[in-house]
């Protein structure tokens, strides 16, 4: 950490032990323990690794292979698409045996284009050059870039490009979100007991991008062993950047605005953000990559995963590479109970279920969740709403869950929007209090999916009519410079046809002269042909 630095953190203010409440919420039945009794496993490798190259929010990322290449671990198979993009790297070396789409493990249950990569078991890098120390010395964009290249994303849950998120300079807060507060899900409480000197390590290495001047580490009261390990990798960073923040256990504290709102008091205003507000906000386990990728120039082809449920015969913690098919982690956890029911990926409250275990482990899978059948009255028909309002108080961003079901029910797009459907972030609070049982998160999702197919529908059909403008321009323009032509051509003839009946009209006046003189010329000779016969004829008389 650079001398500058050092000075801001040493100045940081303490944090108000006050802390502030958010609207809503809930206090769930925790189900940790499950997996917190052994420590992070490594996963053994698989034969095949399937690497999707939408992970992320954003725009796809671009192969960089093609079939038949070997690859080396921690190689580039696909270049960030935009600036709103992430790379993607080779889990292991080997072959690309396919390019091609394959079901990806994304609400919509749709598949994306994936590099297929056969594993040669040799687990041999490519050439490697950590940074290490020397990142003091180089500026907020090399730092950035390297972030970039590595294919960091915010694993959190949402998967946003860290670099173009720590593109904010001058920042005062880093506030480090170790909250994980979904019943079930302890990936990121592992990190931090296990790795927490790589956490304040990558912590450490983004807030020398960003220029802040403290960082706030935010950990649910239900944690603290986690707790204790921070606390210890604090005191033995000893710069006074670092600061913990024990917070009370409550659902959804922590979605980034609730967090902020808990930690500051401050809201974040509707269409804006917290780097507004001098926050910027990374979960635990997004620094611990940005520390593998300084100090080992490791880019994000790992993370841990929590494999638990019911359901499942060993809930663990254990680490992923990216791309191993999601069997291969269940059956490393003992395989299915035989009373297994549903697979998730992610929590109770916010995951989705999975059609097949086929599918890859990606940036964004934080939990596999297998629940019991148990666990599960399933529900063949919800009951109608019966207007009792539970859904609007335990509403986190203060909505009217009530009315958006309707409009969503009824395919309202105009009145969803006007009712901020799209500041819903989907928590489950309302549909987990619902006496009716109705999915509501569901009927949002499904009229999100439409209202965004709609646009891209207007969209494509903005460009067809563009399109179709363009051309029925380009066809104009061709007649018209058709037209133009034919015009010149009919003016050019008409001039020459002038100029024939011009020289046709001097031509004829000529001939008439040319005749005249020619009839004189004979009418003379005649004469002078008869004075000779009459001469003739005199002579013979004599």
């Amino acid at each position: 950490m650079t001398e500058s630095i050092k000075m801001k953190h040493n100045s940081a203010a303490t944090i108000t032990p006050h802390l502030s409440k958010f609207n809503g919420g809930l206090t769930l039945d925790a189900y940790k323990s499950l997996s917190t009794t052994k420590p992070i496993a490594d996963m053994e490798p698989c034969k095949q690794y399937i690497v999707p190259l939408q992970q992320h929010i954003g725009v796809i990322s671009q192969p960089m292979v093609k079939v038949g290449d070997r690859v080396l671990k921690g190689q580039m198979l696909a270049r960030p698409g935009d600036l709103l993009s992430a790379a993607v790297h080779a889990p292991v070396s080997g072959t690309v045996t396919d390019i091609a789409q394959h079901e990806v493990p994304h609400i919509s249950g749709l598949s994306d284009l994936c590099v297929f990569i056969e594993n040669d078991f040799k687990d041999e890098w490519q050439e490697r050059q950590p940074l290490g120390a020397e990142y003091n010395h180089k500026n907020s964009s090399d730092l950035r870039k390297i972030i970039r290249d590595s294919g960091i994303v915010g694993l959190g849950g949402a998967t946003f490009p860290s670099s173009v998120k720590q593109t904010e300079t001058d920042v005062n807060t880093l506030l480090l979100n170790g909250v994980e507060c979904e019943p079930y899900i302890t990936c990121d409480d592992m990190l931090m007991r296990e790795r927490a000197g790589e956490i304040i390590s990558g912590a450490d290495i983004i807030g020398h991008i960003i220029k802040a001047r403290r960082c706030i580490i935010a950990i649910e009261d239900n944690k603290p062993e986690a707790i204790a390990a921070m606390q210890s990798a604090i005191d033995q960073d000893g710069t006074g950047f670092f600061s913990i923040q024990v917070i009370p256990t409550k659902y959804p504290s922590g979605g980034e605005k609730q967090l902020i709102q808990i930690i500051t008091g401050k809201e974040v205003p509707k269409g804006h953000y917290p780097v507004e507000l001098g926050i910027l906000c990374h979960n635990v386990a997004t620094a611990y990559t940005v520390h593998r990728a300084i100090h080992h120039a490791e880019p994000l082809i790992s993370r841990i995963v929590t494999v638990t449920g019911h359901g499942v015969k060993k809930p663990q913690n254990i680490e992923v590479l990216i791309g191993t098919p999601m069997q291969a982690c269940i059956e490393h956890c003992g395989g299915y109970t035989e009373n297994s029911d549903e697979l998730i990926m992610g929590g109770p409250m916010m995951g989705f279920s999975l059609n097949t275990d086929a599918l890859p482990v990606v940036k964004a899978s934080n939990c596999l969740l297998v629940t019991a059948k148990e666990d599960n009255p399933h529900k063949e028909k919800h009951m109608p709403c019966i207007r009792c309002g539970k859904c609007v108080e335990v509403c986190p961003v203060r909505l009217l869950p009530q009315q958006l079901y309707w409009y969503a029910s009824s395919h309202n797009v105009d009145r969803l929007q006007e009712h901020n459907l799209f500041d819903c972030i989907e928590c489950g609070c309302c549909a987990y209090v619902c006496p009716s049982d109705i999915p509501l998160v569901q009927y949002y999702r499904h009229a999100k999916t439409l209202i965004w197919q709609q646009e891209r529908e207007r969209r494509a059909s903005d460009i067809s009519r563009e399109r179709h403008e363009a051309h029925q321009r380009r066809l104009e323009k061709i007649k018209q410079e058709r037209e133009e032509k034919l015009r010149k051509k009919r003016e050019l003839l008409k001039k020459k046809a002038d100029d024939a009946a011009a020289s046709d009209s001097e031509n004829g006046k000529s001939k008439s002269d040319t005749d005249n003189k020619r009839a004189v010329i004979a009418e003379a000779i005649a004469r002078a042909q008869a004075k000779k016969a009459e001469r003739n004829k005199n002579k013979e008389a004599e």
